[in-house]
């Protein structure tokens, strides 16, 4: 039996767990093992729930218990999970996460903490939420010098600008529709301004280059003022406006890198990626382009991409391959073409 525990039982938690539960037979016949969720850490009640009996608040029950060996940190934030995941890797248990801020903050050390105990830190989650993009360019493009990583990552904004140019509602309606449908959080900053998308552009960057990008040096600007008519002559011009992150090694010291909103033409492979989907365009030397496409945010599809990294941990060969280090590099915003009759709004070809 292997026994995992949870830490955090809100959307994605509560994800992990049923997705065990419901997947129960098709899992355990795959691994030929039986999992066992022992514990949910949370720090609410959640009376007459499924898992009530193995919802607990103190995470040192989990920490100390030697039979969990592997550990689903879906806290969010770089507090308080920064400190559980770093004490859990100390001593000895593999974390898997769903959490991209800490990951771009605190990726580089987590990771060598986890080799330096023999233990795994993976995060396939942080990034396009149920898309598989951490792992095949991990390994099925190991083989590739990664030139360039163009994406919509944020479903919450690319359902916004769909939602302005299909129906032809205001920013701010686009925004509370968005937000009555569970897609945009009560505060939206991290997704409106940007914020989200910079983390994963900065996790995809690391792992393409080999070298930790800080998100806090990015040169990042979100959908906040994007308005009907900038949208509207932008289709006039063939084009369509998205929120994107891009990144470039041009160099051995120089990264070109930034997100913001740029008008990419209607025949681009990303213009119609709509709604709350991402797509993530991979450029390779020997394989060209590579599109990840899918949703990027949700209760099953990240607690899918969690599950398979706790899978992952149970194989013999636990080395984490993913390393990056500080090295110095030069982080700059390309100049870009601006797309202008009244649009003002850069131009990615």
């Amino acid at each position: 039996m292997v026994n995992i525990a949870v830490l955090g039982y809100g959307t994605v938690g509560s994800g992990v767990v049923e997705l065990f539960d419901i997947n129960k037979e098709i899992i355990e016949k795959r691994v030929n093992d039986e999992i066992n969720v022992k514990y949910i850490l949370d720090i609410k009640d959640f009376k007459g729930d499924k898992f009530e009996n193995k919802i607990i608040k103190d995470f040192d029950v989990i920490l100390n218990d030697k039979d969990v060996n592997i550990v689903a940190e879906v806290i969010g934030g770089a507090t308080i999970a920064y400190e559980y995941t770093k004490k859990l890797l100390e001593a000895g248990k593999s974390v898997v996460t769903s959490n991209k801020e800490l990951v771009a903050l605190k990726g580089e050390e987590l990771l060598k903490i986890a080799n330096k105990n023999n233990v795994k830190y993976l995060f396939e989650a942080s990034v396009g939420g149920g898309i598989p993009v951490i792992h095949p360019m991990k390994e099925c493009l190991k083989a590739n010098n990664i030139n360039e990583i163009i994406g919509i990552m944020n479903g919450t904004t690319n359902y916004i600008l769909t939602k302005m140019i299909e129906d032809k509602v205001s920013f701010k309606e686009a925004l509370e529709n968005a937000q009555k449908l569970g897609y945009a959080e009560a505060n939206p900053d991290a997704d409106i301004k940007g914020i989200d998308a910079c983390r994963k552009i900065c996790i995809l960057s690391s792992l393409a280059y080999g070298i930790n990008i800080d998100p806090n040096k990015i040169d990042v600007e979100g959908i906040e003022n994007i308005t009907l008519d900038q949208i509207e002559k932008a289709s006039n011009l063939g084009y369509v406006i998205k929120l994107i992150g891009y990144s470039k090694k041009t160099s051995e010291e120089k990264i070109s890198i930034f997100v913001a909103p740029c008008a990419i033409k209607k025949t681009h492979p990303l213009a119609n990626a709509n709604d709350v989907y991402n797509a993530i365009l991979v450029n390779g030397d020997m394989v060209g382009n590579v599109m990840f496409y899918g949703k990027g945010a949700g209760k099953f599809p990240t607690a899918s991409a969690v599950c398979s990294d706790i899978l992952e941990c149970l194989k013999k060969d636990i080395e984490n391959e993913i390393i990056w280090e500080t090295k110095p590099v030069t982080l700059m915003k390309p100049e870009l073409k601006m797309l202008n009759d009244g649009v003002n709004i850069p131009v990615l070809e």
